[in-house]
């Protein structure tokens, strides 16, 4: 069986690891939208501890049967804002936020369209500062030769994956949170981050 994955918005370290560890990584684009799923959601590493944000989606009457590649982002509130003023907010005094400030920013000045094009284009952007070239193909999904790795953007399933500790911004305050997004990762431990990913022991092996 072939593992397919949905994109997600600003991948946990779980997600990545994995991801890091294949030699070929495929999107599955047919699938059905699932809500409380990483697919529109973060965590971060905030001043008072875990903070989660949340890309606004449209909710058509279809809502539940919207394929992955067709979900649109709600742009009625400027959530783009919001979340970069949270990422600069929990990051500004990480070791690393300055190095990259400037290629995320972008992201969250420009209004996107297509949620899934959105985490493509943001995973391949974060990949590219670790330097891992990214390589993917977008398929449909066939239940007959695909193994759909869900477990990796249920936001409401604790994956038991130990996570080596590294420094974190707020450690003295909150203490070391596990699995956050790929950015708490980037800032903190910056060209390492990489070669962090890689000796995680990744979900499946």
């Amino acid at each position: 069986m072939t593992a397919v994955l949905c994109p997600a918005y600003l991948p946990n370290i779980t997600y990545c690891s994995w991801m890091v560890a294949q030699e070929v990584l495929y999107f599955v684009q047919d699938t059905h939208f699932q809500k409380q799923t990483f697919r529109n959601r973060t965590e971060l590493h905030g001043a008072n501890g875990k903070l989660k944000l949340t890309i606004p989606i449209v909710h058509a009457k279809n809502t539940l049967h919207q394929k992955e590649a067709d979900v649109q982002i709600a742009n009625t509130t400027a959530w783009q804002k919001l979340h970069w003023k949270s990422i600069c907010s929990a990051y500004r005094s990480s070791p690393y936020f300055e190095f990259y400030e400037a290629d995320l920013a972008p992201f969250y000045s420009s209004k996107a369209t297509l949620l899934m094009e959105f985490n493509l284009t943001l995973i391949k952007k974060v990949m590219e500062l670790i330097e891992f070239p990214l390589s993917y193909t977008k398929v449909d999904y066939n239940k007959d030769i695909h193994e759909r790795m869900d477990i990796l953007v249920d936001a409401k399933k604790k994956i038991a994956l130990e996570v080596t500790p590294y420094n974190q911004v707020f450690e003295n305050k909150n203490g070391f949170i596990a699995n956050l997004s790929i950015l708490d990762l980037l800032f903190n431990l910056g060209p390492n981050t990489l070669s962090y990913l890689e000796n995680q022991v990744p979900l499946g092996n």
